[in-house]
Formats: structure tokens, sequence, C-alpha cells
């Protein structure tokens, strides 16, 4: 027992010694990864994500959430066992992407406008992958097709509603009464933005969701480092025995393997590879968008440990994410002629 536990120990510093190992073995690839990380980080996710942050943080200084709190109580509360304040990290989850929907959760966690346990439900499900990334990075470019980008969106959004249904039931018994015991006194406590004090709410928003987005883009970088050395090892050999038992092409789960680790490299892989039947290439797609990868549980991770939330909601749901999505685009390619895209 003291052994296993032993070698258990010794497997994330032996992954950190074997990451520096390789960064020096192949530091030419890597350093051209990196740049390639960082030019991604500068001209998609900045621009994609960062208004978002500072849109949100803004809008944690009005009365917008209570608003949408009073608006969407009657729906949130039925369908997914939340107050209708969540309604806020549900709707910016869907139109902006990873990682917002996390950040949101946790932002109404730390100012007690949700309780844990609610917050942990919308960590399951609002934090999803936007329209932008899926209806114009892999529908048009990667796929080009609009019409493959626009049935991998409404699969994406049919699971992450599944998903949350599932997860009403998380934790139920402990947050019975915990519905009407919001703390009004830290909800008051929240400074409200006026013209005395725009300036310095503006400079607080700014300054936070830099911090976010400055982590974010070291994700971004260390990844795109790690998909250049999985690359570079050619680490799908090791697997070839167990893929030739299971009759697995070895691009397909090696582009799926990629997914999983950064979902961005994963599917760019996925859509190149040529095969009669392009729905497998697709519901591999949506399940990779729904689950999210490696790299976004870590983004999310980061924030999460900010929060006295547990991430342990948000790797289930991911997971069940990717399994919705993938049913549905199965079902819509199966039942309808105009999203049948086999040869």
């Amino acid at each position: 027992m003291i052994k296993v536990i032993k070698l258990k120990s010794m497997i994330i510093p032996t992954l950190f010694v074997l990451f520096a190992i390789f960064l020096v073995l192949f530091s030419s690839s890597n350093l051209y990864a990196a740049q390639n990380g960082l030019t991604l980080w500068a001209t998609s996710v900045i621009p994609s994500l960062f208004p978002f942050f500072v849109a949100t943080e803004l809008l944690s200084y009005t009365n917008v959430i209570n608003w949408l709190g009073r608006c969407f109580n009657k729906f949130m509360k039925p369908l997914f066992n939340v107050r209708g304040e969540g309604a806020f990290a549900f709707i910016m989850g869907i139109i902006s992407g990873y990682p917002v929907g996390a950040k949101i959760a946790c932002n109404l966690r730390n100012s007690n406008t949700c309780s844990k346990e609610e917050c942990e439900r919308l960590l399951a499900f609002t934090n999803n992958s936007g329209p932008l990334f899926i209806m114009g990075t892999v529908g048009t470019k990667m796929f080009g097709n609009t019409v493959i980008g626009f049935l991998l969106l409404i699969t994406h959004i049919l699971a992450c509603i599944s998903v949350g249904i599932c997860f009403r039931f998380w934790k139920a018994y402990s947050s019975v009464n915990s519905f009407f015991t919001k703390n009004e006194k830290n909800a008051s406590s929240v400074s409200r933005v006026g013209l005395s004090n725009l300036g310095e709410v503006i400079g607080k928003s700014i300054t936070n969701s830099i911090s976010t987005i400055l982590n974010i883009g070291g994700f971004i970088v260390i990844f795109s480092v790690i998909i250049s050395i999985l690359k570079h090892i050619n680490f799908i050999v090791f697997l070839e025995p167990i893929l030739n038992f299971l009759h697995i092409p070895s691009n397909i789960a090696e582009s799926f393997i990629l997914g999983i680790v950064e979902i961005t490299n994963g599917i760019s892989a996925i859509s190149s590879i040529c095969l009669k039947k392009i729905s497998i290439n697709i519901i591999l797609t949506a399940f990779l968008l729904g689950c999210g990868g490696i790299s976004i549980l870590l983004q999310v991770w980061s924030i999460v440990s900010k929060s006295d939330l547990s991430i342990k909601p948000y790797i289930i749901g991911k997971f069940l994410h990717g399994i919705f999505a993938a049913i549905y685009t199965f079902l819509f390619i199966a039942i309808f002629p105009v999203f049948q895209f086999d040869l």
C-alpha cells in the first residue's frame, strides 16, 4: 500500500521532469510551437474573450444580474434547480465561449449571489464553446461547410441544456432551503457603479480581466508546446497494438487524443482526415467541443481555485456534455436529410 502511494506521488514530478527534458531536446520546434500559441492568443483569444471578461466584470457592479434573476427565475429553478441569477452565467456561457461561464459562476459564488451547490451546478453546464468558434472556426474554416457548423452549434446547446437538467439533482439535499437564504448583507455591500466611481470600476474590471486573459494565454502557449512534443515523440506508436486490436485507424485515434489534450489542434486534425463517412469526423468533433479538453479543464481549475467550489461537477458535466453532443449529432445526421453529409 505504501509503495502504491509513493508511486502515485511520483507521477506528476516525473511528468514535469520529462517535460523539461523534452523542452531541451526539441527546443527548435518547441520555440515555433510557443510562437504559434502566442499568435493564436494575441490574434484570436484576446479579441474574442477579453471584451466579454470586461463586460461581465462591469455588469457585476450593476443591477442587471438581479434583474435577470427576477425575469428568469421561473425557468431556471424548475429546469436547473438554480435561482434566476444563474441565467447570467447560462446566457453569457453560450454566447461567449470558454471559460467565461466558469468565471461568472465563480463570481456569483464569491459575491454570495448563489449558493455553493447552485454554482457547482452552473459550473457543470454553463462553460461552453462559443458560436463564433463553432460556426466560424470549426464549421467554415476547418470543415468548409457552414451547415456543419450550424449542426454542431445546435447539438452543443442541446447537450448543454441536457447536462444542466441532469445536474439539477447535484447535492439537492444540501440546498433544499438555500434558495431563499441569499446573503443580503454581502449583496448590498457590493459597490454600484456611478459617476463618482466610474473610473475606479472600469479600472478594476480591466485589471481583473487582464489577469484572467494572461492566465489563459499561458495555458495556450504551454499546451501548444505539449502538442508539439507529442507529435515529435510519435506517441501513437505506443498505442498501435491496442488500436489494431480494436480496428481503430491510428490517424483518427491520434487526432482524437490531441483533441482531448487541446481541442483546437485536435479538431483541426480530425477535420482534415479523409473518410468516406464524414459523419464520423463530425460526431467526434461534437464530442470534443462538448468535452473541452485538458487545456480548458486546467484553465477552469485555475479560476475555480479562487473560490470554494469543487472541480468535480465540471469534470463530470463536460464528459456528459461530450456524450450528449455526440449522440444528438448522430441522431440529427440520421434523421434529417439536410444534415446527411456522407459521400
